[in-house]
């Protein structure tokens, strides 16, 4: 099932992806928040082009990252594979949904596109083992993890280079009958695929990650994990446009604005 979050006439909604001939076409809205509260059926329908899909979710906590999870990645930029994922955090305010412009701040010159695959985490957990951790997990949705290398490299850290306003647009809804083991992720820069690989070469996969993520940190409703991107990242400008499409999912786009 797939879940949107959008907008009509200024008020935010949800409504399930509903397709026609395969492809989604419109939405049956709900009453509710879908990760926190109980759903009701509304009977009311909005076609797909009628609405402006938001961000599927703005976590009330937090957004971690994983850096290096494709060894191709790690070694196309010169890194090291680590031993264990290496996390970072992110601020929500950092999210942002389909086809919102990407803002790149003035102090930042050297921006590179991520597309990976998101998981949205359903429920409050800690010490979560991995034979049962995919059961934590509310559904999937794209991401692009957006990063400034220059302040990568000037920080020592992570905290500005990946976190700044709109650094991680989400979307374009969340499917919550995947399985991550091993679908494709492919990256289109203005139309030219850049990057085209499988989850199965995660070097840490899903369950495992939540298994490990949750012994530091108590994951509640609504925390997103970003699972790392493979190889072919590269530098994107103002005024081109980037598409992170996910096998069984569907298609993030966003432009990308210098102001």
């Amino acid at each position: 099932m797939k879940i949107a979050r959008y907008v009509v006439e200024d008020t935010p909604s949800y409504g399930v992806v509903m397709s026609e001939d395969g492809e989604p076409a419109w939405l049956a809205q709900v009453g509710g928040d879908p990760l926190y509260t109980q759903v009701t059926a509304t009977g009311v329908r909005h076609e797909l082009g009628d609405v402006r899909l938001l961000a599927p979710v703005i976590p009330r906590s937090k957004v971690i990252g994983v850096g290096r999870n494709y060894a191709e990645h790690a070694a196309e930029l010169g890194n090291v594979v680590p031993g264990e994922p290496l996390l970072f955090l992110l601020p929500n305010t950092a999210v942002c949904g389909p086809d919102d412009p990407v803002v790149l701040p003035d102090f930042a010159r050297d921006v590179h596109y991520e597309g990976e695959l998101a998981v949205v985490i359903g429920r409050m957990c800690k010490d979560v083992p991995v034979e049962r951790a995919l059961d934590v997990v509310f559904g999937y949705t794209c991401a692009n993890d957006v990063s400034a290398r220059d302040l990568q490299a000037a920080d020592q850290q992570w905290a500005r280079a990946k976190g700044c306003d709109t650094f991680c647009p989400l979307g374009p809804w969340i499917e919550t009958e995947l399985n991550p083991a091993d679908v494709e992720i492919r990256t289109r820069l203005d139309g030219r695929t850049v990057q085209e690989d499988s989850t199965a070469l995660m070097l840490h996969d899903v369950a495992g990650l939540i298994a490990y993520i949750s012994r530091a940190f108590t994951l509640l409703p609504g925390d997103v994990i970003l699972t790392g991107t493979p190889k072919g990242v590269g530098p994107v400008e103002a005024g081109q446009r980037v598409e992170v499409e996910i096998e069984g999912i569907g298609v993030l786009a966003n432009p990308f604005v210098r102001r």
